[in-house]
């Protein structure tokens, strides 16, 4: 293994905040242990840690990484430490976070159309859209079905264990980078990815993998990418013009991945917000129909259901509020609204649970404003009671307003 030192650059708390951008779902492969995080990425292990005026990395490389159809038996290298020159570590951390655009400038431009954003955003500084990967998003996605962060993150940990490239190790701990398309193209992979626990998921991936290996692996996925947001190296060229429903090209993209298994409108939206680098993707699930409801006007008349003119109408409605960056603005909103950050917005809640009728009855109260909520929750088959991070809900659940008698 190859290991190169820390290093620094100056970046604030305001402009990324790496304990809220790598837990809200965006990315289910980072690691944190004590107060560093660790993910397997672009041929290297890149560790990230972070204080109140710089972000430090560090990276490690292999000496040579090869994909493994089957569980590796790989041991640690032997580390020496290359010079800097060969080390494009602080482009990748640049192009990954997404570094350049000023934050702090896009929540002022966002708190100016919208009082909501105003109100809740100052919590929830230094949320980043990550540019991940198109891949990598894409099976992540697919993964988050009807599923949660800690199921979601150990499915990821497990595919690229079993099929991805090792890269090296922090302590003792080993570090994969994500399988190909075409590695997880072989016929034996469903089954095995089944008894993995899986499930019906495996069959969409496999498939999946199949179809893009045919479409020439990694660059059909990366033609779908916003020009104005190329893959690292490349050049930047115009998207052309904002329309309500989005530029041409995201539309074209976000139709192009309905053609893939496992992928539906939502999914769809979180590659092409998360991979694909088209900032006006809306993912709307259940969780942020809850947040449309609520803060936004919607669920009566002819949107009082999360239908497909529904679906648009929200994405459409917070376009028309935050431009082509929408998708990154909805994403703080989400992520201020999810439980794991529940403790920035008040200082206690407390939940308790009564069955009724086969029915969970979920009383909620927060000690800040010292209201509480009713409501009446549908459980699902194999529900897991955990919110899904990262634009998606960890499952699709009714919510009823308890009748007044």
């Amino acid at each position: 293994m190859r290991t190169i030192a820390w290093q620094k650059l100056p970046v604030s708390l305001t402009e990324l905040c790496l304990d809220t951008t790598l837990r809200c779902g965006q990315s289910f492969r980072w690691r944190k242990v004590d107060d560093t995080w660790h993910c397997g990425l672009n041929g290297r292990v890149l560790s990230l840690r972070q204080d109140s005026t710089h972000l430090h990395y560090q990276s490690v490389f292999p000496n040579n990484a090869v994909e493994l159809p089957t569980p590796p038996s790989s041991s640690p290298g032997s580390a020496h430490h290359p010079s800097r020159e060969d080390d494009d570590t602080e482009a990748l951390v640049h192009h990954y976070l997404n570094l350049e655009p000023d934050l702090t400038e896009l929540y002022e431009q966002w708190s100016t159309v919208d009082a909501n954003f105003k109100k809740k955003a100052p919590r929830f500084a230094g949320v980043r859209i990550l540019r991940q990967d198109a891949w990598e998003a894409l099976v992540g996605f697919i993964c988050s079905s009807n599923n949660n962060i800690i199921r979601i993150s150990q499915m990821m940990e497990k595919l690229c264990t079993h099929y991805g490239p090792l890269l090296g190790y922090v302590g003792t701990m080993p570090y994969y980078d994500m399988p190909s398309p075409s590695v997880l193209a072989d016929p034996k992979v469903e089954i095995q990815l089944r008894q993995l626990g899986f499930g019906y998921r495996a069959k969409y991936l496999h498939q999946t993998a199949n179809l893009i290996s045919q479409k020439g692996d990694q660059g059909w996925l990366d033609s779908l990418r916003n020009p104005e947001k190329p893959i690292m190296g490349q050049k930047i060229s115009p998207a052309g013009e904002m329309q309500p429903g989005g530029r041409e090209g995201y539309r074209v993209a976000h139709e192009a991945l309905l053609t893939l298994q496992g992928v539906g409108p939502k999914v769809a939206d979180c590659v092409c917000l998360m991979g694909l680098g088209w900032g006006e993707a809306v993912p709307v699930d259940t969780h942020v129909w809850q947040i449309a409801q609520r803060d936004y006007k919607f669920g009566k008349g002819k949107h009082s259901s999360l239908t497909k003119a529904t679906y648009d109408a929200v994405g459409n409605r917070f376009r028309s509020l935050w431009g082509k960056e929408a998708g990154w603005a909805h994403s703080v909103l989400f992520t201020a609204d999810l439980r794991v950050f529940a403790e920035r917005l008040s200082s206690k809640v407390e939940v308790g649970q009564v069955k009724e009728e086969g029915i969970i009855i979920k009383r909620e109260t927060s000690f800040d404003s010292r209201v509480t909520s009713k409501k009446r929750v549908k459980e699902e088959p194999g529900d897991d009671n955990l919110q899904a991070v990262g634009s998606i809900s960890a499952r699709e659940m009714t919510v009823k307003r308890k009748r007044k008698t």
